[in-house]
C-alpha cells in the first residue's frame, strides 16, 4: 500500500514518485501547516524565534503565490516551561494550564513580531473539543477563518490548553491540524517535526529508510512505529499517522516533513525529495459528512448483522433497527455512534435517531413493528443515510 524506491534503484520508479507529487503541489490552494513543540524549542525549552522567522519568510513566499495558508503551532506549554524556569513537563493538569497560559502570549507575540515585515499580522484562535463538537460553534470556526483570508493575517491555531480538561480535550495538535484540515477544506496538511518523515523501522537504526510517498492509506502502516512521543510535545508518529488516517479519508492531502531543515516548506512546493506524501483518498466528503464521521468522537456502538453492514457499507443503505443486534453505551438523540460489524470493526458512524434506551428497545425489530406502545416517537430508520459516514467499506 506504499511505494518507496527499491534498494536497486530503478529511475522510471523515482520519477513516477516525483511526477505524483508535483501533480499534488501544482494544484494547492489552501494549506494547513502543523509546527510541533520540538520544531519551535532550543535545547532549553525556550522558543526559537530564529526559526519561527525562517518558518514567516517560507509562509510569505507561499502568500505570495496566491495560496492560503493557516498554522497549527504546538510549543505554547515549551515556551512556558522555558519562561517559569520549569525543568521538565509538569504532570498534574493545573501546571500545564499555567504553563499553557504563560506561553501562549509569548508564542503568539513571537510570531506576530516575525509576520509583520511581511505586512501580514498573526491573529490567533485558541480551540477546544467542543468547538469541533458543537455545529454551530463548528461554523462559526470556519467562517472566522474564512474571513480572516479576506486580510492580510496568517491564522495560527492551538488548543486551548490554559483551560482543556480531559472532558473537552482534542489530545495532541495533529489531530487538531488534521480536524482543521477538513473544516477549511484544506488541498493539503503539513505536519513539521522533528523526523525525516514516515521510516521503515526505528528512526535511530541506520537501516531504517524513509518512504517517500504512500499512495493509500493502511492500518498497517501504524505497525511501523511505536508509541513513544517526546518529552517537550504530546504526541509520536503514531499520532501523526491517525492524524493522516482522518485528513486523507477526507479528501486532504498530507506531508510529513522535518521542521528543522532548513527552508522546508520551500522545498516541499519546488518538488524536492522530501518528507512522506500521503495522497488523500477520492475526492472528498462534504462539509455535513466530514462533520459527522470524522470530527465528532462516538459515544457508543450499535453493532449489526451481516445483513445490514453490506447494505449499510456497500449499498449506501440506511441503519434499520432490525439489523441491529446489540447496543453498547449511553448516548442521547442525536449524537455519533459507530456502527461495527459483526466481528467487532467499526466500518460506519451516523447521527442516531434513539437514544440508547430507545434503541435497544427496538433493536431487531421490522419497521412495521415499531409503534409509539415501543417507543414515544418512532422513526423507520435508526440511522438516515443523510446523517451517515461509511469510513471503512472493506471491513
Amino acid at each position: 500500500m506504499f511505494r518507496a524506491p527499491r534498494l536497486t534503484g530503478l529511475w522510471k520508479d523515482f520519477v513516477s514518485m516525483m511526477q505524483d507529487r508535483r501533480d499534488v503541489l501544482d494544484r494547492v490552494k489552501t494549506v494547513v501547516v502543523k509546527i510541533g513543540t520540538n520544531v519551535l524549542s532550543t535545547d532549553d525549552d525556550r522558543l526559537d524565534a530564529d526559526r519561527i522567522a525562517a518558518l514567516a519568510d517560507q509562509v510569505n513566499s507561499l502568500c505570495q503565490r496566491g495560496i492560503q495558508l493557516v498554522l497549527v503551532s504546538s510549543g505554547a506549554i515549551g515556551a512556558g516551561m522555558g519562561l517559569l524556569g520549569l525543568k521538565e513537563r509538569p504532570k498534574d493538569l493545573s501546571h500545564l494550564q499555567a504553563a499553557a497560559a504563560t506561553g501562549q502570549a509569548h508564542l503568539i507575540h513571537i510570531y506576530d513580531k516575525a509576520f509583520r515585515p511581511h505586512g501580514y499580522h498573526a491573529a490567533q484562535l485558541l480551540l477546544t473539543a467542543n468547538d469541533f463538537k458543537n455545529r454551530t460553534r463548528y461554523l462559526n470556526v470556519r467562517n472566522t477563518l474564512r474571513t480572516l483570508a479576506e486580510y492580510r493575517v496568517i491564522p495560527v491555531i492551538n488548543e486551548n490548553d490554559s483551560v482543556s480538561t480531559e472532558e473537552i480535550k482534542l489530545g495532541d495538535n495533529d489531530r487538531l491540524a488534521a480536524m482543521v484540515a477538513g473544516l477549511i477544506q484544506a488541498d493539503l496538511l503539513i505536519v513539521l517535526s522533528v523526523v525525516d518523515g514516515l521510516l521503515t523501522g526505528d528512526p535511530t537504526s541506520p537501516d531504517s529508510k524513509r518512504i517517500p510517498l504512500v499512495e493509500r492509506f493502511d492500518d498497517d502502516l501504524l505497525n511501523l512505529v511505536g508509541a513513544s512521543k517526546s518529552s517537550r510535545g504530546t504526541g509520536g508518529m503514531k499520532t501523526k499517522l491517525e492524524a493522516v488516517r482522518t485528513a486523507t479519508a477526507v479528501g486532504v492531502n498530507v506531508m510529513i516533513a522535518n521542521g528543522k531543515r532548513p527552508n522546508v516548506i520551500g522545498d516541499i512546493f519546488s518538488g524536492a525529495d522530501t518528507g512522506t506524501l500521503f495522497l488523500a483518498e477520492g475526492d472528498g466528503l462534504s462539509a455535513w459528512k466530514r462533520w459527522i464521521g470524522y470530527t465528532l468522537p462516538p459515544k457508543g456502538k450499535l453493532v449489526v448483522d451481516a445483513g445490514a453492514h453490506r447494505a449499510v457499507g456497500q449499498q449506501g443503505k440506511s441503519l434499520l433497527a432490525i439489523g441491529v443486534v446489540r447496543v453498547e453505551g449511553e448516548f442521547a438523540k442525536g449524537e455519533v455512534v459507530s456502527i461495527v460489524d459483526p466481528q467487532g470493526e467499526e466500518f460506519a458512524r451516523g447521527l442516531t435517531n434513539y437514544d440508547s434506551g430507545s434503541a435497544r428497545a427496538v433493536l431487531g425489530k421490522r419497521t412495521d413493528e415499531i409503534t409509539h406502545e415501543v417507543v414515544s416517537v418512532p422513526y423507520d430508520e435508526v440511522i438516515h443515510r443523510d446523517n451517515l459516514v461509511v469510513t471503512s467499506v472493506g471491513k
